[in-house]
């Protein structure tokens, strides 16, 4: 017997620069993304995401394998310059069309589609205009979520708006080490931070105005994990998720990119803190940028474990050596998934899918054939134990949508992370499902119940 709701969304998850390729097939515009892999040391080899999975063209070979890990969802994003190459005036018709028949397929197949409209590739066109520090970025967005809507909403139920701003605005705009690859002040980072949560809100309207479809959002989760049940160390976990401003974070702190668009509150101690001057936030604005939702989307992959002490409110405790972590040199933090629901859910009561959550290792095509993972395996088994958890506590969370479907560009690290579910051999763009996405499979198939008990 599963402890999962029916209907439960076991799913994977991509986004369109990562496995699209056909940079510049059938009318698609450049996005910042094109133009960044291009400029030298930015991107690990080399790389570019000119094919990566080649996606483009192989969309129902990876519709019938998504078919055979029995997935019931699958979220990916639309590429904004394959439907609008300048990001807004003439529409590319062949754009549209080939997410009419990846949905099409989807929908054949029985899996539901779940879009997100904005996955990190700007339209160079509106880069040149000034990108996110541009006040017409709103607008350009809603325009951009009219199309789209206009073409997919008859069968795409599911929107998300943004995936994680805190990544674009702050390796992109911040730290330079994502496209564009800018260093702005903290002004221009908290004006793209409030037309991000505009763009958000007024993509929002769109879609709801348009058909009777279910939108979220989907920020990146830096979470505090309890370092016991003590009532103590709980609050101080949440503090550190969501509590003070605290400039050694810089821009990473939770509330930047959460309150503004789910309570309507601008984080202005933070601002204050970090920038010499303020943003212009009317009324109007806060109201703007948080309509609705009807659930939010959280990627979870790491966290920090944070315990309370008698002079501060938190402090963080350290990893004891040798402790596992992923090939991207992150903290295997299964317990972080249960506390980033449980936070989230009391802060801003809405249901929650987890859109994004998985693991970097180290996979190859072994001499049988066969692609074997077991730390995969093992990374899921804890993770979904834990998710497991929250269900049984009464936490509404209504899917899982593993990263990722396919061995994809990796941003930054290029090719030299594999998160996949099915392994891509990056010469051949041969696909081989790994021993994990057969377990994965039967989790699908059983609603949850083939979970270990651990």
């Amino acid at each position: 017997m599963s402890d999962f709701p029916e209907g439960f969304l076991w799913g994977a998850a991509t986004a369109a620069y990562q496995i699209e390729g056909g940079h510049d097939a059938e009318g698609k515009g450049p996005s910042t993304w094109d133009s960044f892999v291009r400029q030298p040391g930015k991107v690990a080899h080399g790389h570019t995401g000119d094919v990566a999975c080649d996606h483009f063209h192989r969309w129902q070979e990876d519709v019938g394998l998504m078919r055979e890990l029995s997935l019931n969802s699958y979220r990916f994003s639309i590429a904004w310059s394959r439907i609008l190459p300048e990001g807004t005036g003439e529409v590319n018709q062949k754009g549209l069309e080939f997410y009419d028949r990846l949905v099409d397929a989807l929908l054949s197949a029985g899996i539901r589609p779940m879009a997100t409209l904005f996955h990190w590739d700007l339209p160079y066109a509106l880069f040149l205009q000034g990108g996110w520090t541009n006040p017409d970025m709103p607008k350009w967005f809603a325009e951009y979520a009219s199309v789209v809507s206009g073409r997919l909403n008859d069968r795409v139920k599911d929107w998300f708006t943004l995936n994680e701003p805190g990544i674009f605005l702050v390796l992109g705009q911040v730290e330079g080490t994502h496209a564009p690859g800018l260093k702005g002040t903290p002004y221009e980072f908290f004006l793209s931070l409030k037309h991000a949560m505009l763009a958000h809100g007024a993509a929002a309207r769109v879609l709801r105005a348009t058909s009777d479809v279910r939108i979220g959002y989907a920020p990146h989760c830096i979470v505090g994990t309890p370092a016991s049940d003590n009532p103590a160390d709980v609050d101080a976990a949440r503090a550190y998720t969501f509590g003070d401003q605290n400039n050694a974070r810089r821009f990473w702190q939770q509330r930047l990119f959460l309150d503004p668009a789910l309570s309507g509150e601008w984080p202005r101690d933070i601002e204050s803190a970090l920038s010499e001057r303020a943003v212009e936030i009317s009324a109007d604005d806060l109201k703007d940028m948080s309509p609705q939702l009807d659930f939010l989307g959280l990627n979870y992959y790491t966290g920090e474990v944070v315990q309370a002490t008698p002079n501060a409110a938190y402090e963080i405790v350290p990893e004891p050596p040798g402790s596992p972590r992923t090939l991207f040199d992150w903290t295997i933090s299964p317990e972080g998934l249960y506390w980033t629901l449980r936070f989230h859910s009391e802060r801003y009561g809405l249901p929650m899918v987890v859109s994004e959550n998985g693991v970097s290792c180290m996979d190859w095509v072994a001499l049988d054939g066969h692609v074997h993972d077991p730390q995969r395996i093992d990374f899921l088994g804890r993770y979904l134990d834990q998710l497991r958890r929250a269900v049984r506590d009464g936490i509404d969370v209504r899917g899982y949508l593993h990263w990722s479907l396919l061995d994809n560009f990796e941003w930054a690290d290029g090719y030299r992370q594999r998160f996949g579910l099915i392994h891509v051999d990056f010469q051949t763009l041969k696909r081989t499902i790994k021993d994990s996405g057969r377990w994965y499979a039967q989790v699908c198939t059983s609603n949850g119940a083939s979970l270990p008990l651990l």
